[in-house]
């Protein structure tokens, strides 16, 4: 396995992968996912297997703590150090499930944010997803004050230490 930054011929099998791991309102479209490898080479890492996308991580890095609503519509731009890394999204391909692909993506994103001098990283979650992020080292920090997809999100954050 390979982790690398985001290309755009990795946007279609990045839009399958969103789509099998989300629901239709939890789900970014292809424009947004364009708009993203557009604004965030730095901090979108795709995991590949025999040329294939096993799985990616994308987000911002950002002046705030947290996810907020507002950025799944319109895409911040990285700070260029500093300020904390936002996860929007970690998916892996149910084929290639069950290989600790998801813990290497989240590795990797945390190397990418000490470099830039990031002092968390954080996401939102659901409550059924919630242990994986806790055995990654992350803290559940309750509920998030987002509405996105009508669903009850969990704030979780990792303070780094450079």
């Amino acid at each position: 396995m390979e982790i690398t930054k985001v290309t755009l011929k990795d946007l279609p099998e990045i839009v399958k992968i969103e789509n099998l791991g989300f629901t239709p309102k939890e789900a970014g479209t292809k424009e947004q996912y364009q708009d993203r490898i557009e604004k965030l080479q730095d901090t979108f890492l795709v995991a590949h297997i025999d040329e294939q996308v096993a799985g990616f991580v994308v987000g911002p890095a950002v002046k705030e703590k947290f996810v907020e609503d507002w950025m799944y519509e319109n895409t911040p731009k990285n700070l260029p150090t500093g300020g904390n890394q936002i996860i929007f999204t970690i998916a892996v391909d149910p084929n290639f499930r069950g290989h600790r692909i998801g813990s290497k993506l989240l590795k990797a994103m945390e190397d990418n944010a000490k470099k830039a001098q990031r002092e968390s990283i954080s996401l939102t979650s659901l409550e059924k997803n919630l242990s994986f992020y806790l055995k990654n080292g992350f803290k559940n920090l309750g509920v998030a004050d987002s509405e996105h997809a009508g669903e009850t999100w969990y704030n979780l954050v990792k303070e780094l230490s450079n």
